[in-house]
């Protein structure tokens, strides 16, 4: 099955750049697309100071361009977006296929002092539940960026049979290389793909510099970085292979020796 990930900032409100990205993903017979966090909305420290309706009127409009670009390509894609419901910001992921829309509110929110998205937005904190659905017989799971550092995370993954972890992110400062061994760990210890998706750009207030230095990659269940983007607004087409995961799964044998001790 082919995937890919796109790279990029936050994208204007005309559709044409997407469909440009679509359809080189059609004549590539890529059949779901993964998005970097702050994409189709702006970036968490502009959305701090940008009126709540302004910000409803840009997802609205995205969700719309969206919905016709999959029927258009008969795709489906996978992207990080701020629902307005109620007044409230949720800060969400969305699955686009041709024929429906799902909607999943990321769990767990920065909350550090110079970027502090659990304040910010209203997502409620409540059991976790890592957020799955099946194509073509592979299963994937969402997992944002932020969520990534968190084991229960994971066992969640692993109990649930995922093959496949899409993972949009925004990453930035000197973390590059911090994310590429935490991603080999986990995918070698829950033997699972992972592709990642993060973002590119910059923003600037008086006090820091944010520069997302994209970066995004697959991962294969052996923690091997199959393919790895550069720094510019990229795209990366991959394949995934279920047997591969199934070998990962027989050679270490890491949930069987979990559920042994009744840990999934």
């Amino acid at each position: 099955m082919k995937l890919a990930a796109l790279q990029l900032s936050t994208l204007p409100m005309s559709e044409a750049k997407l469909d440009y990205y679509f359809r080189i993903c059609e004549n590539k017979g890529v059949e779901l697309i993964l998005l970097s966090e702050y994409a189709l909305n702006s970036f968490f420290k502009e959305l701090e100071v940008t009126p709540t309706l302004m910000i409803k009127e840009q997802t609205n409009h995205k969700i719309k361009v969206l919905k016709s670009l999959c029927k258009k390509y008969n795709l489906s894609i996978v992207a990080p977006i701020i629902l307005v419901k109620n007044n409230k910001l949720l800060k969400s992921v969305a699955k686009f296929s041709p024929k429906s829309v799902h909607y999943y509110h990321q769990q767990f929110l920065i909350n550090y002092r110079h970027w502090n998205e659990e304040k910010f937005f209203d997502n409620q904190i409540a059991p976790y539940s890592v957020p799955v659905f099946t194509l073509n017989r592979i299963k994937f799971a969402i997992i944002s960026g932020f969520e990534a550092h968190f084991d229960p995370v994971w066992l969640e993954a692993m109990s649930k049979n995922v093959d496949v972890v899409l993972m949009p992110s925004s990453s930035t400062f000197d973390s590059s290389q911090r994310w590429q061994e935490l991603l080999k760990m986990r995918a070698f210890l829950n033997s699972m793909y992972i592709l990642r998706a993060n973002r590119v750009g910059s923003y600037s207030d008086k006090k820091l510099s944010w520069t997302f230095y994209g970066h995004s990659k697959l991962v294969n269940p052996f923690g091997e970085i199959v393919l790895s983007l550069g720094h510019k607004e990229e795209i990366l087409i991959c394949d995934i292979d279920k047997q591969e995961v199934l070998d990962a799964k027989k050679l270490w044998g890491w949930k069987r020796d979990l559920t042994k001790r009744d840990m999934i």
